[in-house]
């Protein structure tokens, strides 16, 4: 029976992905990337589930693309590449757009495609010890899909620093950028995750955080007349949600809202 690469669980509300190539790091291959967007395609649909923890099993998150992948592509067509580039740009975008926040558990290190699937969620959790970077340019490769994503992320400096040297950065340069969101010791580090989830879908409406999400990603590349004119229409969407009324309703009536 082959291993499952990408493990999936539901509680309380809450979708865990887990990554489950401990021997390997979590490195990425096909099948990686393919469970993994199976998984998130899956939660993203389920109406029963608010928000999505994306961690790791092993002492590394993920370390990037698998070696006996690495040698694979070099006998692929163009064509063959292109596909493959494509699988793993709509995962990325997948994460990225998904309605749900996204919580990165980060209890190792996250290099190359590890880096960019960190770069992709919307908060990110990390031990001290976990090292970060994008190492494409030293073994003759392109941070370029994950590139549209960080340009968006971080200050164009920072992006041409990490992306040109390939260095690695400890998890205190990354709180210092911005990748990650908060750094917590690896015997908390899941506790930490859990109570910050729970208080945010406790604190939050599910349909606000999804059209948040969706203004935050549509706003980017338009004009300040286009902006406002979506922002505009999209405020009046939220409006007539039942989340809106039942909020509102609760404000006026000085009632604690149970989301």
């Amino acid at each position: 029976m082959n291993k499952t690469l990408v493990i999936s669980q539901i509680e309380d509300r809450i979708g865990t992905i887990t990554l489950n190539r401990p021997e390997k790091r979590n490195a990425l291959n096909s099948e990686t990337v393919a469970g993994l967007q199976s998984a998130f395609d899956n939660f993203s649909e389920n109406q029963g589930i608010r928000a999505i923890i994306l961690k790791a099993n092993g002492d590394a998150f993920c370390a990037g693309a698998d070696l006996g992948y690495l040698q694979q592509l070099q006998k692929n067509t163009f064509d063959e590449n292109l596909a493959d580039s494509l699988a793993l740009k709509n995962l990325f975008y997948t994460i990225y757009t998904c309605p749900k926040p996204v919580i990165a558990q980060v209890q190792g290190h996250a290099i190359a495609g590890g880096a960019g699937l960190v770069s992709v969620c919307d908060f990110v959790f990390s031990v001290p010890e976990a090292q970060f970077g994008f190492t494409e340019v030293k073994i003759g490769f392109v941070p370029a899909i994950v590139g549209v994503f960080a340009i968006r992320k971080f200050p164009e400096n920072v992006v041409r620093k990490l992306f040109l040297t390939g260095e690695l950065i400890s998890s205190a340069n990354a709180l210092n950028i911005g990748l990650i969101t908060q750094i917590v010791a690896s015997d908390v580090l899941e506790n930490s995750v859990l109570n910050f989830v729970q208080q945010l879908i406790n604190t939050t409406s599910g349909e606000s955080v999804r059209l948040t999400k969706k203004l935050l990603t549509d706003l980017y590349g338009k004009n300040m007349e286009e902006s406002l004119d979506y922002a505009a229409r999209l405020n009046a969407t939220a409006r007539s949600t039942n989340d809106c009324q039942i909020g509102i309703q609760a404000f006026l009536n000085k009632q604690k809202i149970n989301w």
